[in-house]
């Protein structure tokens, strides 16, 4: 899309220059949803302003459309080949925790397409499922720009947006997600149990079916397998802190969830996002794999 001698080129250096920060957070946005990987996004965003800078955007006129399209092709060659990776990944996989609000080193769109649970949903949808969920339901992209990025017919991407829309919808038929207050609630006395060592307070606070997935990818000791039932994952939970007793755990938000980031020896050992029904943690997700915590 052009040889980066267009005539006018500093009108679109500074055309780029000072839009691209306005941009940027969608560019990234569209990629880490789709990817669920910050360090894939930041890739993808960096190929895209390379790609701008080398084209010719004089008849470009909704810049963040086209810089967000690029992004979401690049991406989507990307999740392609992710999935023979997805494949070998060593026990549970869990999207890169997302440093968002105070904490976040830059802008991020946030809604509850970068919540963890969200992200988990979208990981069982095909690649082309995907994107065109993401580009039509998140960004509100018309089904003829997402049918390019795809390249199949409109109502092709018509079909794949809302095959994507029901399986989303199923797998969130569960009660809707608690408010803000009671998350961060329940996240502060499960800290305060957990640092006790109080068994059965973690009891009291996670439901008895609750699940308990950790994501090592085989780079440091972890769970392999789901654990179920709120006693069995207190347990594990004692033992483990008894095990490998941090030196602080702090409060974060994550894709816009309170979490909770564990350090040891002044590095993070984990950062910690729960799913609570009716004031009690149904699911409860540690990512420690040390590759997917160097940003946070």
């Amino acid at each position: 899309m052009g040889d980066g001698h267009a005539p006018g080129r500093s009108e679109q250096e500074d055309r780029l220059g000072a839009e691209w920060e306005t941009h940027r957070p969608a560019v990234f946005g569209v990629a880490y949803r789709l990817l669920g990987s910050v360090a894939d996004a930041e890739d993808v965003a960096h190929d895209v302003w390379l790609r701008a800078a080398g084209s010719d955007l004089h008849e470009v006129d909704d810049l963040r459309a086209w810089l967000v399209t690029v992004a979401a092709r690049r991406s989507y060659d990307i999740l392609k080949s992710a999935r023979s990776r997805r494949e070998s990944y060593v026990g549970p996989w869990l999207p890169e925790p997302l440093l968002t609000g105070p904490d976040a080193s830059e802008p991020v769109l946030v809604d509850e397409s970068v919540g963890a649970a969200m992200l988990l949903i979208m990981e069982e949808l095909s690649p082309p499922e995907r994107v065109a969920f993401v580009l039509h339901d998140v960004f509100g992209f018309e089904f003829a720009r997402i049918a390019e990025v795809l390249d199949v017919s409109v109502p092709a991407a018509r079909q794949l947006a809302s095959r994507a829309r029901r399986r989303v919808a199923k797998a969130k038929q569960s009660p809707s997600p608690a408010p803000k207050a009671e998350r961060e609630r329940v996240l502060a006395t499960f800290r305060a149990a957990y640092e006790s060592g109080d068994l059965a307070g973690l009891v009291r606070l996670l439901h008895p079916d609750a699940v308990y997935v950790t994501d090592g990818g085989g780079k440091i000791s972890a769970a392999r397998k789901l654990i179920h039932g709120g006693e069995r994952i207190a347990e594990v939970m004692v033992r483990v802190g008894r095990q490998w007793r941090p030196d602080h755990i702090d409060f974060a938000e994550v894709g816009g969830e309170p979490a909770l980031v564990f350090r040891r020896q002044g590095r993070v050992f984990s950062v910690d996002t729960v799913q609570i029904t009716d004031g009690l943690i149904t699911a409860y997700r540690r990512v420690m794999n040390p590759d997917k915590l160097s940003r946070v």
